[in-house]
Order: structure tokens, then C-alpha cells, then sequence
């Protein structure tokens, strides 16, 4: 396909948030799910070439921040700053790609929320009136239900929050608790009186019943939404008393925005302190009433009725305009149970960072999210087999195997493409999985490409490089083949790059190409030079989710004073083994090249006996899956059986009369198929990519290698 994709869509405008983290606690992986699902979607369409702006902040107001810091010995305004630091060094770490990550407590905010609220207090949308709450004398404030604790008024179990009962199940109100008691001062609670301010939701019923089914929310949130605008809406109150850390509201001293009031405006105020410091964006373009850009929110289902009942009234009421879509996800569990601190699965974004790629969580994600609000699995079992099955086997598998024979021929690209019909394949499938993007289907598109990339492995499979490379005079056929895995290599990126942007950079360095943005795929690169090879990403280990897990319920025994869980030992055994494999392996170098072994002594090096060996006899292995049964010839009329696991990279009959080296004295070892006499030496990362060394013509079957 020589002619450019045409785009479905002239260039958007479009501004994109996620929900705000609450500046009280670290980043953990059910957060992860919604910055990594908007971050990929964002990545697509600038990919796509859309003027497309990520912006977020932290939600820094609130009672819990304001005793968070009185614990921490510190001001609000130092807890907020130091919490910001590590959300923002975590979502670096991650890889999402924020244009502006800014605060709640900003003057952006404060000016937003108090011109917000006078819009809605002068056009009649705000009551006043008194209201009795539950009031600490000790700490001199009003208490929310969490802050409340007590017997449950119709089982009496003790110890239970100020609005459910954990044993019985049965709601109440925080005054019909027995023996209440504040969980922050231990005092008893009296009843207060205090004026309160309310935003009278129950005005934009009727817009709320269109809104909600103009295509701006999920048809299953649509539905939610329905049974509490039937059931009818009721004031929200969006007032709190001193002391209080957030917004004081205008002309009512002593009274602050309620956190919610703020928080949402707060992506207007990350927003508009991102346009005041870029030329090229312009605030009211995007939120003027009648702007034709596009804004869209990414949340959980947990704060469906803050963004699209709230939230649209209140952008209405000020004459803003209204987000073009809500898109909610559910929640996070782990091996299908919810996120658990005592089982171990609350992990903090920092706690997996301390031991696995992020790539791995970033395409996980992506294969398993949907369109729709489902709850998400981690299933940390099929996370491991996932990701190194389809980016280690499959997707890195495509260019490591061939980049090799290319570099050998000089770096360069063929210059013909013998299967243009396949790469043009490959290159229109992006269409769909384009479409796929778009819906957040990121799913869909990781099925697809995942399916393009074993017909490209069945190419490589079929054609055989490895092969043809032994036999003189098939240089260029070698090139021809190895040119087309690294066009669809190429392919295979360009649309996993929104998903994995490090492994991308590294697919640029590789390719010797600027960038992998969408359009750029059309031109399949025809004597293009290209640079060595390098490991982009190694296997995903299970002992690496286990200490994970481990570290998660160690932190959650400091945070209780408690001593360190045992480990499974059973499991630990395991590790071992694995460890004791994986220690005879080389180390890696951060590049991911083999670090030199430790220095020996050159009597040490004396010891080992290698030989020169005819390969007499070559056959596969019954039940197993990587061995092949080789008999050799190392003179004097004496054979050795070896098996060896080279299955992958040779067959049988391309083995047999060929000279390889073994070592001759290295001790028998049963195995279960039988016993194995030796070992023949090859060079290689493994599985396909193995090469069994051959001497030069002259050696003979015992010769020792010196």
C-alpha cells in the first residue's frame, strides 16, 4: 500500500481527565487502572495527530488531610505538597503522560469555585437553612459518619461505623448509634446546630433525565442514574464548618466548600493553569457553553453521581459547558477477591515498581479493558503467563529471531518488500484497531494485534532464516525474509505504542525512526538502515509477584505494629529452586546485555574437556517439548548420548553428519527421559534464537579444543 491511510476524522481538539487522587495516601494498583486506561487512550489520539490535552491534580482538601497532617506533625499545606511529590514521581514511573498534574488548593481553584458558586447563589440554585450533626468537644468539630463509632442499634455489635453495621448489614444514622464515641478524640459526640448551604440539585431534574441519555454515559450508568431521578433528587449539602482545610465560601465566614464542590472544578483549574502558561490553548475555547471541543472524564463507577449529576449542574448553572462523555470503569480485584491489605493484594504503585517492569501492568490492563463498567481481575497467575506469552514470546520473539541476519548483512533493509500484500495486511488491520482505540476496546485491539503477530511468527516459522542462512547463495532471500518481520515488527508497535511507550522508544531505536505515530506506518521501509538489536524485555517471574505480595503485608504489619507475617514456606521452596536456576544463568546489565563472569584462574578453565563431536544420530523426544536425543561421535569409535534442548531452532535432519563441540567430561545426568552424557555448547538467547557452534572445516570427531 504505497497511498496514505485516509483519517476518519479531521484534527480534534479534545481534553482529557481522570479522576483526582485524594492527597491523603500513596498510589496504589486500583488507581493505576483508570490513569493507565485514560493514558493509552490519550497516547492514541495524539498518535492520531489530535491537539488531545491530559491534564489531572490532587484532591487536596478535606477533614481527613487536615488530621492527617496533625498526625504527621506537619501543616496541611506541607502534607499536600509532600503527597504530590510522590503521586507525581509514581505516575512518572508508570509512564503516564500528564500535560498538567497540578493541586485543588491553588488559586485556579479558589477563583473557579467561588465565581462557580455565585453563578449558582444569584440565579436562585443555593438554600441555606440549620441542620443537627454529631459534634466532637474535644476536637471542636463536626464529625462525618466514618469519624463516628459505636454499638449497631439493632444487633449491638460493637465497634461499628456511624451509617452501616458490618455484621448485620443494617443502615442508620450516626444519632441512633449505642455508646457513640468520636474515632478521632475518643469523646462522647453531642448534638450541634450549624447553618449549612445546599445546591438545590432537584432544579435540573429535567435536564439531568436528558442528559443522561444524550450518548454522554454508558448505557448500564444511564440506567443507575434512572432510579434515583425517578425516585426524585434531593439538595446536596456543600457546606462544612471550621475547622475545616479547603475554600472558604464567599461572603459566609467560618463555612467551607464541601470537598466535592471543589474537586471537580478543579480539572477547569488544572486546566486553566496549563493555558496560562501554554500559548496555544486557550481556556475558553474549551468551556465556553458553546465551545466545539471535546471533554471527556475518565472515573471509577463509585463517584458516578458526583460527575454526572452534580457536576453537570453545576457546570449548567454557571453557563459552562458540559462534558461530551463520562466514561466509568469498575473496580480492581485481585485473584477474583476485592483488594485486601491483609491478604497482600493492596499493593501501592511503589511496592510493584520495586520489582516488576511497569509494561507488564501497562498491557495487562489493556488486554483485559472493556467499553464497560465490569469489575476488572488480576489474576496474578495469568499476568505472568499473559505477558510473557504475548510480548516476550510472540511480539519481541519477531525481531530478535531476525534482526541478527540483517545486521550480518550489513544493517540494511532490503530494498524490495516480497510480501507487500502481508505487510499492507497489517497495515490495514490498523483501521479496526484504531476503532477499537477509540471505544476503549483496548481488549478487542490487543486480541487483534496479538493475532497479527502469530501470523508473523508462522511467517518467520515457515521461511525458516536460520536455515537458509547455512546455504550459500541465499544471502538475499535471508535479507528478503528477515526485511519483512521487521516491517511487521514494525506494524505490531506502532499500534501496541500507546500501550507500552518504553518499549516503543526503544522499537524507535532499534528501527532508526523519529516516531511510531499512526499515520507514519504506511511507508513500509524499504533500504532503511536500522541499529543493533538490543533486549527490550525480559520474562515476567513469579517469584517477583510473590515478594510483592510479601513486602505489601510487611508494610501492613509496621502500619499496625505488628511483627512480619512467615512466608509460605512451601512456596519458598519453590523460589529457591528457581532462584538456584535462574543463579546459574548470567546476570543482566541494565541494557540488557550479559554481564562478563566473575575472573578464574586458568587452571579452573584446564578442567573442562572440549571436543570436537560428529553428530551421528538426531531424534525428537517422546513427550518432551524443547529436547532433542543426539548421538555423538567423539573418535576413537566412541559415542555419547546427549539430549539437548534445541528443539525450537533445529530439526533432526538438519543436525545429522554435522560437527559440533560438547563438553566430554562434564558428569552423566539422569534425566526423565534418560541418561544424558554431556553437553554440546551453543550461543543464544534461547528458544528459536539458539545456534549450535560449528568448527572449521578440518576438525575431526576428538579433537580437543584448546
Amino acid at each position: 500500500m504505497t497511498d496514505q491511510i485516509a483519517r476518519n476524522e479531521s484534527e480534534r481538539k479534545i481534553l482529557v481527565t481522570s479522576a483526582l487522587p485524594y492527597a491523603n495516601g500513596s498510589i496504589h494498583l486500583g488507581h493505576l487502572l483508570e490513569y493507565i486506561q485514560t493514558d493509552i487512550w490519550v497516547r492514541f489520539q495524539k498518535s492520531r495527530g489530535h491537539a488531545c490535552t491530559y491534564v489531572c491534580a490532587d484532591d487536596a482538601h478535606g477533614t481527613a488531610i487536615m488530621l492527617r497532617a496533625e498526625k504527621e506533625g506537619l501543616t496541611p499545606e506541607e502534607q499536600i505538597a509532600r503527597v504530590k511529590a510522590e503521586h507525581e514521581t509514581d505516575f512518572a514511573d508508570f509512564q503516564i503522560a500528564f500535560d498538567n498534574f497540578h493541586s485543588t488548593h491553588s488559586e485556579e481553584n479558589r477563583e473557579l469555585s467561588a465565581s462557580i458558586y455565585k453563578a449558582c447563589r444569584d440565579k436562585g440554585h443555593i438554600a441555606t437553612r440549620s441542620i443537627k450533626q454529631l459534634y466532637d468537644p474535644v476536637k471542636e468539630l463536626f464529625l462525618a459518619d466514618r469519624y463516628i463509632k459505636g454499638s449497631c442499634p439493632k444487633c449491638s455489635a460493637e465497634d461499628q461505623y456511624g451509617d452501616n453495621c458490618e455484621v448485620c448489614g443494617a443502615t442508620y444514622t450516626p444519632a441512633e448509634l449505642q455508646n457513640p464515641y468520636s474515632v478521632i478524640s475518643g469523646a462522647t459526640p453531642v448534638e450541634k446546630e450549624s447553618e449549612h448551604f445546599f445546591f438545590k440539585l432537584p432544579d435540573f431534574q429535567d435536564f439531568l433525565k436528558e442528559w443522561t441519555r444524550s450518548g454522554t454515559l454508558q448505557d448500564e450508568v444511564a440506567n443507575k442514574l434512572a432510579e434515583w431521578l425517578d425516585s426524585g433528587l434531593q439538595e446536596w449539602d456543600i457546606s462544612r464548618d471550621a475547622p475545616y482545610f479547603g475554600f472558604e465560601i464567599p461572603d459566609a465566614p467560618g463555612k467551607y466548600f464541601y470537598v466535592w464542590l471543589d474537586a471537580p472544578i478543579g480539572y477547569m483549574a488544572s486546566f486553566k493553569n496549563l493555558c496560562d502558561r501554554r500559548d496555544d490553548l486557550d481556556f475558553d475555547e474549551y468551556w465556553n457553553k458553546d465551545s466545539k471541543a471535546e471533554v471527556y472524564h475518565f472515573i471509577g463507577k463509585d463517584i458516578i453521581n458526583f460527575h454526572a449529576l452534580f457536576w453537570p449542574s453545576m457546570l449548567t448553572a454557571a453557563d459552562y459547558r458540559t462534558p461530551s462523555a463520562v466514561h466509568a470503569h469498575g473496580f480492581v480485584t485481585v485473584n477474583g477477591a476485592k483488594m485486601s491489605k491483609s491478604r497482600g493484594t493492596f499493593i501501592k504503585a511503589r511496592t510493584y515498581l520495586n520489582h516488576l517492569n511497569p509494561t507488564y501492568l501497562r498491557y495487562y490492563f489493556a488486554a483485559k479493558l472493556s467499553g464497560s463498567v465490569d469489575d476488572f481481575d488480576l489474576n496474578l497467575e495469568d499476568f505472568v503467563q499473559r505477558v510473557n506469552s504475548d510480548l516476550v514470546n510472540k511480539l519481541i520473539n519477531i525481531a530478535s529471531r531476525t534482526a541478527n541476519f540483517i545486521k550480518k548483512s550489513g544493517g540494511v533493509l532490503s530494498d524490495q518488500c516480497v510480501e507487500e500484500a502481508m505487510v499492507n495486511d497489517f497495515i490495514q488491520a490498523g483501521e479496526q484497531i484504531a476503532q477499537h482505540y477509540e471505544n476503549r476496546e483496548f481488549g478487542r485491539a490487543m486480541r487483534d494485534i496479538m493475532a497479527l503477530a502469530d501470523r508473523a511468527n508462522e511467517y518467520i516459522q515457515s521461511k525458516a532464516p536460520w536455515v537458509m542462512s547455512k546455504e550459500e547463495g541465499r544471502e538475499q532471500e535471508v535479507l528478503d525474509v528477515c526485511s519483512v518481520a521487521v516491517n511487521l515488527f514494525r506494524q505490531l508497535m506502532t499500534y501496541l505504542a500507546p500501550v507500552m511507550p518504553e518499549l516503543a522508544d526503544k522499537t524507535c531505536a532499534f528501527l532508526n525512526l523519529d516516531n511510531l505515530n499512526w499515520d507514519s506506518r504506511t511507508n513500509i521501509l524499504k533500504g532503511h538502515s536500522i541499529n543493533k538489536f538490543k533486549p527490550m524485555l525480559s520474562r515476567a517471574e513469579m517469584d517477583k509477584v510473590t515478594a510483592i505480595l510479601d513486602e505489601t503485608k510487611t508494610e501492613l504489619a509496621k502500619e499496625n505494629g505488628t511483627p512480619a507475617p512467615a512466608q509460605d514456606q512451601s512456596n519458598s521452596k519453590k523460589q529457591e529452586k528457581k532462584q538456584a536456576k535462574k543463579s546459574a544463568k548470567p546476570a543482566l546489565r541494565e541494557d540488557g546485555n550479559e554481564v562478563i563472569a566473575d575472573t578464574i584462574e586458568f587452571p579452573d578453565f584446564a578442567k573442562v574437556d572440549l571436543r570436537i563431536a560428529r553428530i551421528v544420530k538426531a531424534d525428537h523426544v517422546e513427550g518432551a517439548d524443547k529436547l532433542l536425543a543426539l548421538t555423538l561421535d567423539i573418535g576413537n569409535g566412541e559415542t555419547r548420548n546427549v539430549f539437548s534442548g534445541i528443539k525450537a531452532a533445529y530439526s533432526p535432519e538438519d543436525l545429522e553428519g554435522k560437527l559440533t563441540v560438547m563438553v566430554a567430561n562434564l558428569a552423566p545426568r539422569k534425566m526423565k527421559f534418560g541418561m544424558s552424557e554431556g553437553m554440546v555448547l551453543a550461543a543464544g538467547p534461547g528458544g528459536s534464537d539458539i545456534f549450535l557452534l560449528e568448527p572449521h572445516d578440518g576438525a575431526q570427531p576428538g579433537m580437543r579444543v584448546m
